[in-house]
């Protein structure tokens, strides 16, 4: 029985870490490298995704993240009614994944 709680904690503590690891925020110099390489699609091809699905809308905040390998664009926006949209756009071909309101 004492072997069993040390044994949890360890198994929980890997899980924990191992999710981690598979998502995080690139910086802008990792970014800029992806797009001049030809990795990911430039912001201003999102920007203009996210405006065409909710025009007169504002941008927020936009990261760019790898999750499990793949390049993700993470939009949040708000609307002229003041609603708040999650958008998630594949930034290797700047593709829509995810639109949706805000909760």
């Amino acid at each position: 029985m004492k072997i069993l709680a040390p044994l949890f904690i360890a198994l929980l503590l890997y899980g924990l870490t191992s999710n981690l690891a598979h998502t995080r925020d690139l910086l802008a110099d990792e970014a800029r490298k992806l797009i001049d390489a030809g990795t990911i699609v430039p912001i201003e091809t999102v920007k203009a995704t996210v405006m065409t699905r909710h025009p007169d809308s504002t941008v927020i905040d936009i990261e760019l993240e790898k999750r499990y390998g793949i390049y993700l664009y993470q939009i949040e926006l708000k609307d002229s009614q003041g609603v708040e949209w999650e958008m998630e756009l594949d930034a290797s071909d700047g593709l829509l994944r995810r639109d949706h309101q805000d909760t």
